[in-house]
């Protein structure tokens, strides 16, 4: 009962948190617009008994999906976030693997505070931060005065509304997620692996690539996952920095829940989000298990 009772709290959390609230989603994506409140049908009304239980599923459809493979603009934001989402994570991981490197080769007393200052963005607003890059990497901000200033350029470079703004916030944005986890697992390497490695003729490059690396795979597959699927998703920074010209499916859910008031499309559009990246995770850990149960 003790383990029983440990276990099934996790799971309740998930039942409240992403179970429910996910059939929720799921049974909108199901129904047709209306003008009315809530704005879809059909609903369900335990008062009619089991004939309005009937008519409520047989009301149900997947036209909402069927539309989704028709409009282009939906596949296109599916694919252009995918891009962002996955060049901003491997941007993040080549930025993020050497800091986190860095903290774990750095003396003890100085890891707490590394760790801080990683961390310390955290206690800024996440908006505010997002609205400084805008004084940073409009045409009269810091960064094109600064190398004007110094004679790199002549002319300010245009950066805002573009996706190299969108990659540039998004890499800032999420950075500590990716270096965190691989931190983690680069503090619990042991280095007697690595003098051993030297010992046997291998260079601290060839070292470094046969041993820190695939050691420190559980960190970067961590930290890839926690940017890729808020990137992902992503609606702020797209919005802020990329203008109306940068796609991403986070802002045609913005577009279909408020402005077009079309919550069956919007829920839709969500559930298929849901299935591009919990496809992959469960992908993911039935390969890992399975080499946990061959390593056996």
């Amino acid at each position: 009962m003790r383990k029983f009772a440990l276990v099934s709290v996790p799971y309740f959390w998930l039942l409240i948190l992403f179970l429910v609230p996910f059939l929720i989603v799921l049974k909108i994506s199901l129904s047709d617009t209306a003008l009315a409140i809530p704005p879809y049908t059909p609903t369900l009304d335990l008062a009619e008994g089991w004939a309005g239980i009937k008519a409520f599923f047989a009301g149900l459809d997947f036209e909402n999906f069927t539309f989704l493979t028709e409009d282009p603009l939906y596949w296109k934001a599916y694919f252009s976030s995918l891009q962002i989402a996955t060049i901003s994570t491997t941007l993040a991981l080549l930025v993020g693997f050497p800091i986190a490197y860095g903290m774990a080769q750095a003396p003890d007393e100085w890891r707490t505070t590394l760790m801080m200052l990683v961390i310390l963005p955290f206690w800024t607003s996440f908006l505010i931060r997002v609205y400084a890059w805008i004084g940073i990497l409009s045409t009269e901000g810091f960064l094109n005065q600064f190398l004007i200033w110094i004679g790199v350029i002549d002319t300010p470079l245009i950066i805002m509304n573009t996706k190299i703004a969108v990659y540039i916030g998004i890499v800032y944005t999420y950075l500590p997620f990716m270096i965190l986890p691989i931190y983690a697992a680069l503090e619990k390497l042991d280095n007697s692996l690595l003098e051993a490695a030297e010992d046997l003729g291998c260079t601290r490059t060839r070292a470094f690539w046969l041993l820190t690396v695939p050691l420190s795979r559980p960190g970067i597959i961590a930290g890839c996952f926690l940017v890729f699927i808020p990137a992902l998703g992503e609606f702020v920074i797209p919005s802020l920095l990329g203008g109306s010209e940068t796609l991403m499916i986070g802002k045609i859910l913005w577009e279909e829940f408020f402005n077009n008031r079309d919550w069956p499309v919007a829920s839709a559009v969500a559930v298929v989000l849901l299935a591009i990246l919990i496809i992959p995770i469960i992908l993911f850990q039935r390969n890992e298990q399975k080499q946990r149960e061959a390593g056996k």
